[in-house]
Parts: structure tokens; C-alpha cells; sequence
């Protein structure tokens, strides 16, 4: 009598994933650690945008899909920074139009790519953004004692931000986010640190103004000729929200340099399996 309620159990279980499909756990699984990743290290493209692929779609609607799932994500960074967005509204707008410029750019290119070119270049792209991650924490230090030795000198010292070079360097990065994207939030830090700018809450707010422009035109564009595979979206958009949510408590857990290499060898991983999966 015993045996057969255990029996059966091991029927269940042997049955369980026929009734299950895999690729729709993972995806689901993906994106709620892609929107955790994003809230607390950025990244988190190197885990969604593979699962997307995994559920047979075309590579650009895959990558358009992923763009679209993560955004409202990065919306609402546009209120926490507010205050110091409105302190620099004369950057912020120039910003804003660069996101808004090099973002279309971005994504109409995407959309020309043939699909068979794009998936050829997807472990590149891959690759260059987890090398990206990978010089962020040394180039970060780097900027830091550039941003203490700026403090040190008198304010006469100090130096005005070109605006035309920003503004078509951003223009440039922007374009890469509305092509691909991953990476390109440090690479917009590095370059307002570069151009001269040291409080880091100011930084992080105007790249958030950029980003969200480009990443917002392009989803759009994306929403308008179709590229959006819906049943797919909103699942990834549902659970990747749950993953921003609840990245508060991993990020005061976790160090941020043990983040940030997980980011790299997620990306290292990804890039590696397409360079091998790619003919």
C-alpha cells in the first residue's frame, strides 16, 4: 500500500516536464534577475536578451523585445533623480536631445540590419560590453582621484563643459543603445567625468536623462513597425519590475565589486556560448 502513493509520486514527477516549457521559466527566471542586475550593477540585457532568443524569435525582434521589457525599469530612475536633473537643466536638455537623436539613429540602423548579420554580431556586441564592465571598476577609481584632485583646486580652476563635443559624444553612445545598449550606461558616466563634471549624484542623473531617451525613442520605434513580440514583453516587463523591486536588500548584502564581476562573467559566458553557437 506504501509502494503506490510513492508510485505514483515518481510518475508525477517524471511527467512534470512534459507539462512544463522550460524556455518560458527561464525567461521568466532571466528577467527577473535581468531587472535585479540592472537596479543594482547594470547587465542585465546579458541575461534577458539570450532568453528571448531562446524562445525563437527573430534576433531583432528578440533584442527589440528585450529594450521594450526593460525600460519602464529605467523610467522611473527619471523621478529619483529629479532634483539634481532640475539643478542641471541647462545639460540635462542637450542630453536629453543627444539620447533622443543618436536613440532613433540607433534603432532605424537595428531595424535595417538583416537578421542573419545582426545574430552574427550579437557575441561581439556581447563581448565588447562585458570588457566594458571589466575596465569599469579600475577606470571608476581612476576618475575618482581625477574628481578629488579637481576639488582640490580653486574654483577659478575649474573648467567649463563644452557642450557641442558632449553633446556628439552622447549622441554617438546613444546611437549604441538604440542598436544594442549593454554597457553603455558606464561609458556615458566615464565620458561626463571626462568632460569635466565631479559630483557623481549629477552624473548619474544626467546619464539616466540619456539613457532613458534613447532607450524610450527606440522603444517606440520598435512598438510602432512591429518588432515586439507581446506575450514575451509582458511577462519579461512583469518580472524584471519584481527584480528592481527587491534589488535594495542585495545591494546593501552584496559588494558591488563581486556584482559587477558577476555582470562580466555573465557576459563573458554569453558572448563565449554565441561565438560558439554562431556558424
Amino acid at each position: 500500500m506504501v509502494d503506490r502513493p510513492l508510485q505514483c509520486l515518481k510518475m508525477l514527477f517524471a511527467a512534470l516536464p512534459a507539462y512544463i516549457d522550460w524556455h518560458w521559466l527561464w525567461l521568466t527566471v532571466a528577467a527577473f534577475l535581468g531587472g535585479l542586475l540592472n537596479a543594482v550593477a547594470g547587465g542585465g540585457s546579458f541575461l534577458l536578451f539570450p532568453a528571448m532568443l531562446g524562445m525563437r524569435m527573430l534576433p531583432i525582434q528578440a533584442n527589440a523585445t528585450n529594450t521594450v521589457a526593460l525600460w519602464p525599469g529605467q523610467l522611473t530612475s527619471i523621478a529619483a533623480y529629479r532634483e539634481d536633473i532640475r539643478k542641471n537643466l541647462p545639460l540635462a536638455w542637450p542630453m536629453a536631445m543627444a539620447g533622443l537623436l543618436g536613440g532613433t539613429a540607433g534603432a532605424i540602423v537595428l531595424l535595417m540590419t538583416p537578421q542573419l548579420t545582426f545574430l552574427h554580431l550579437v557575441p561581439w556586441l556581447l563581448l565588447i560590453a562585458a570588457l566594458i564592465f571589466a575596465v569599469s571598476g579600475p577606470v571608476s577609481r581612476r576618475l575618482e582621484k581625477l574628481r578629488a584632485a579637481r576639488a582640490s583646486q580653486t574654483a577659478a580652476a575649474a573648467h567649463t563643459i563644452r557642450r557641442v563635443p558632449l553633446f556628439v559624444a552622447t549622441a554617438a553612445v546613444c546611437f549604441y543603445i538604440g542598436y544594442f545598449g549593454a554597457g553603455a550606461g558606464f561609458v556615458l558616466i566615464t565620458l561626463l567625468s571626462l568632460f569635466g563634471m565631479e559630483d557623481l549624484h549629477e552624473i548619474n542623473a544626467l546619464k539616466v536623462v540619456s539613457t532613458t531617451m534613447a532607450n524610450g525613442i527606440a522603444f517606440a520605434i520598435f512598438v510602432f513597425n512591429g518588432q515586439v513580440v507581446w506575450r514575451y514583453c509582458l511577462l519579461a516587463m512583469i518580472a524584471a519590475g519584481i527584480g528592481g523591486y527587491t534589488s535594495a536588500s542585495l545591494a546593501r548584502k552584496v559588494p558591488q565589486p563581486v556584482l559587477r564581476g558577476l555582470v562580466v562573467l555573465i557576459g563573458l559566458t554569453m558572448a563565449a556560448w554565441f561565438f560558439w553557437r554562431n556558424p
